[in-house]
């Protein structure tokens, strides 16, 4: 029942206290009904019109959304977003190419195939896939190390040594399409067994750390063209730093001309972006300066004939129309298999942050799992059209949401920009400078740059993540792009397995007027309960951390079971002492009775009133007033030797308590100072496994042995399920210690007590003193 008042916000329950047996029975438990192997096989195999139409729905979402498509509401919208990414598309497809160790033509191709086909299959109407500066870092890693220069040298016409270019860029080619499919094929495998919750593993510090430290090599990767000079080539552990000194050491042979046309391609970029983004309302859509400096660095180039007199390294020849589709060669499968698992997972990674953000803004859902699968076959089918792997792009998408962009038509108008400059215009760009692509490069980083603040920011709000954010920079950073992930997932996991083995344990304490409990140590309001410990772990109890929580358990309570224990064998061992010396104690009594009697019947007898009332009073003697506590063994001990037989039964504590006396701890427990009862939360277990199930099972036996009840409180209904399962409850351990809540734990032992407290006043009012005595002792072998 429950009473409200909303004037004053006071909220009342009346019920009765509830353990999980009675809650099965108000709350109407069921039994369930777990479908076995053979039903979900004929339930999964079951062929239908509706089944059929719901799967090409769920696996092709175009079909879905592309017929209620409202082109009065979202025509206009996708076309000028479009058209804008298209704009885009064309610079950084180009300058990320270089990143990938190809020709710009092939970023164009990435830039136009993935399109289309994650439009197909994609779920996120918001986000731009296409090339990207991290993956096409990562794709040129794999490019440079498994077709490096230096097997391509050949001698010149004049005798020195050059580089076969063709054949280099063609090796690289079909190394990437390698990567790209196998790519590809692990992400598509991965979302049809529905493993898109592998992303979870990959926190936000880590993504952020990890494309912050590859920024660093896209940035140290395009100083040459910056500076037009030419460093050896590195791959490996080290390799950036390395790379970075050669460069430093090559700085006297700078090329003048090239390093003027960065500045300048530089100067008017990042203007440009500043009034973008400082005008960013009132323009209807972004000024498309990297294309505008594209068009103008190719004329400029192409009339002054830079190329020729000055020597300055331009994109070169670019192809028109596209190219015919070609197998990747599963050759390279074998050597490049680690590197597109780690493309595979961080693309997807990225992805799925950027379309979730977008989906949480504009209410509408992104489906992880078939967001693996269409970046799996943007990736597998794109790689036979010479693609490399792709993922969506942070400026893009912001550019695309930002200028009206309502669904994924935006991509396939941006497609038809970059299709119309492949087959029409592409071959223009011919004397585009490389160094005006680095520096779009450069700015087109400078987000990612940004991401250096997110270090004050974590140290402020939680160290373990700034911890994870600076392993995964320096280790991408001086470990390359493939170990440094490995390392950083690997540190990451130890942080999540570091937290959940030290946890915060504390004792809780009851909030006066509620039904509140909270950590003592944290809130003064709270008083714990005398006599009654709860016990809190912050995380769920398993093998990895369940011997520390012994370990807290037994520190918040005070009470040391080890001590107690082996106390309790001192004394039971000297309980059997006592009992032996009072046997032959009595023993040597009844001999000297009897020679006494044998004596005085040859001196003629002892009356036998005399000889009762001597008996009587070695008796008295030997056993004391009953009202003082003590007992008389001589009458006693054959009783009391099969008792004691057991050092941890409830009558042979009883005994040992006539024997030694109660000590004035144990006093102290039976009056309610020290505890006699503890209750465990477990409401922050998710789950329990064997050795948590022996834990708590220990827990019973031994607080037991020392007179102390132990119950569970708010267990989940998975954990109780668990429990019963590994046959946890027994005789010893019912059902009833376990409770809904932990006030509902702590009214049944109030309630208990104070039951047994009015027994023991009735039994005092009736039978007196010395069965107070006992009863109070079989009370607290049970409390």
């Amino acid at each position: 029942m429950e009473d409200k008042d909303w004037s004053t916000g006071d909220y009342f329950v009346h019920r009765q206290i509830l353990d999980e047996l009675a809650l099965d029975t108000v709350a109407q438990k069921g039994t369930g009904s777990k479908c076995n192997l053979g039903d979900w096989l004929k339930d999964s195999l079951r062929c239908s019109v509706s089944r059929l139409r719901e799967w090409l729905l769920r696996w092709v979402p175009v079909l879905g959304w592309l017929p209620r498509y409202s082109i009065r509401d979202n025509a206009v919208g996708d076309l000028v977003s479009g058209c804008s990414v298209g704009i885009m598309h064309l610079p950084q497809g180009m300058a990320y190419a270089l990143l990938a160790s190809l020709r710009p033509v092939f970023g164009l191709y990435t830039s136009f195939y993935p399109v289309l086909i994650y439009f197909i299959f994609g779920t996120s109407r918001h986000i731009s896939i296409g090339t990207f500066a991290v993956l096409s870092i990562m794709v040129g890693s794999v490019t440079e190390r498994l077709a490096p220069d230096a097997d391509f040298i050949v001698n010149g016409t004049n005798g020195t040594l050059g580089v076969d270019l063709d054949s280099r860029d063609a090796l690289r080619v079909k190394v990437a399409c390698s990567v790209t499919v196998l790519t590809g094929i692990f992400q598509i495998l991965l979302g049809v067994i529905r493993f898109g919750f592998v992303v979870t593993y990959l926190s936000q510090p880590l993504v952020r750390g990890y494309t912050t430290g590859s920024a660093c090599h896209v940035c140290v990767s395009q100083l040459k063209y910056l500076f037009g000079v030419s460093p050896a080539r590195y791959s490996g552990p080290l390799s950036l730093i390395y790379t970075l000194v050669d460069i430093c050491g090559r700085l006297p042979q700078t090329q003048v001309p090239e390093l003027v046309v960065s500045l300048v391609s530089l100067t008017v970029l990042i203007v440009a972006k500043e009034i973008n983004n400082y005008y960013r309302k009132k323009l209807p859509v972004p000024i498309p300066i990297e294309l505008l400096v594209i068009i103008a660095a190719t004329i400029i180039t192409h009339f002054c004939e830079l190329s020729t007199k000055y020597h300055i390294d331009v994109v070169g020849e670019i192809p028109s129309g596209l190219q015919a589709p070609q197998v990747p060669e599963s050759t390279w499968f074998l050597p490049v298999i680690g590197d597109a698992f780690a493309i595979a997972i961080v693309s997807y990674a990225i992805s799925i942050s950027l379309g979730k953000t977008f989906a949480l803004k504009y209410g509408y859902k992104v489906d992880s799992n078939q967001e693996l699968v269409a970046l799996g076959l943007s990736n597998a089918v794109s790689s036979f059209f010479q693609c490399y792997s792709v993922t969506c792009s942070l400026s893009r998408s912001l550019v695309q949401e930002s200028t009206g962009g309502k669904t994924q038509v935006a991509g396939v108008i941006s497609s038809i920009i970059v299709l119309i400059t492949v087959l029409k215009i592409g071959s223009l760009f011919e004397d585009l400078p490389k160094a005006v692509l680095s520096t779009i490069v450069f700015v087109n980083l400078k987000g990612m740059f940004r991401q250096f603040m997110d270090v004050p920011l974590l140290w402020r709000t939680n160290r373990v993540d700034l911890l994870v954010w600076l392993v995964t920079f320096v280790c991408t950073i001086l470990l390359n792009l493939d170990l440094g992930l490995a390392v950083s997932i690997a540190f990451s996991m130890l942080t999540v397995i570091f937290r959940t083995q030290r946890p915060r344990y504390s004792v809780l304490g009851h909030v006066p007027g509620t039904g509140v409990y909270v950590d003592t140590a944290t809130y003064r309001g709270a008083r714990e309960i005398p006599g009654i410990k709860i016990f809190r772990s912050s995380t769920t109890v398993y093998y990895t951390n369940a011997e520390m929580y012994m370990e807290a358990l037994t520190e918040k309570s005070g009470i040391e079971i080890g001590k107690l224990l082996s106390a309790k064998k001192k004394r039971n061992e000297q309980m059997k002492r006592d009992l032996e010396k009072e046997k032959k104690k009595a023993k040597k009594e009844k001999q000297k009775q009897q020679t006494k009697w044998g004596g005085h019947q040859a001196n003629g007898g002892v009356p036998v009133t005399e000889l009762n009332e001597g008996s009587r009073k070695t008796a008295t003697e030997t056993s004391g007033n009953p009202a003082d506590g003590k007992v008389n063994w001589a009458y006693q001990h054959e009783t009391t030797m099969l008792d004691s037989d057991s050092d941890t039964g409830c009558h042979g504590d009883d005994i040992i308590s006539h024997i030694s006396g109660r000590s004035e701890e144990e006093k102290g427990r039976s009056s309610g100072a020290d505890p006699h009862s503890l209750v465990l939360d477990v409401s922050t277990s998710s789950f329990v496994d064997t050795v948590a199930i022996n834990t708590f099972k220990n827990i019973f036996r031994d607080f037991g042995e020392v007179n102390v009840d132990v119950y569970l409180a708010a267990c989940q209904a998975c954990v109780l399920e668990q429990l019963e399962t590994a046959a946890f409850f027994s005789e010893s351990i019912p059902k009833s210690r376990v409770f809904v809540t932990v006030h509902d734990a702590v009214l049944h032992i109030l309630k208990k007590k104070k039951e047994q407290q009015s027994d023991c006043s009735t039994v005092v009012g009736h039978l007196g003193v010395t069965s107070l005595v006992f009863t109070h002792r079989s009370v607290l072998s049970t409390v």
